[in-house]
């Protein structure tokens, strides 16, 4: 079954995708269905188990979706999390094929 996920403590979920609040559900989400589009927030109600720690994770543990956004309204945050994801494609360490954008939204 393939499915799309937003990551977000915060905002509303957009319809067509499954709620992850924190990097754990995502995680499981990401272990057991494969993922059309995965879209990441930085800055979650756990400071230290944030956006840029999954997409680390992701990497480390192979785990993609066949396109991810960083929608992150923390500006420097959500570009770090797509700089680490984009040096990993082009270290060959991530496919090539997965799109990858950077597209913050706001809060509200």
């Amino acid at each position: 079954m393939t499915v799309n996920v937003f990551l977000d403590d915060y905002r509303h979920c957009p319809q067509g995708y499954i709620l992850a609040q924190d990097i754990d559900e995502c995680i499981d989400l990401l272990l057991n269905y494969s993922i059309a589009h995965l879209s990441l927030d930085h800055d979650l109600e756990s400071k230290t188990r944030n956006g840029l720690m999954l997409v680390h994770y992701m990497v480390e543990k192979q785990l993609f979706a066949e396109r991810i956004t960083i929608h992150s309204a923390n500006s420097g945050a959500g570009k770090r999390m797509f700089k680490y994801l984009k040096e990993a494609q082009n270290d060959r360490k991530m496919p090539q094929s997965i799109q990858i954008l950077l597209r913050p939204l706001p809060l509200r």
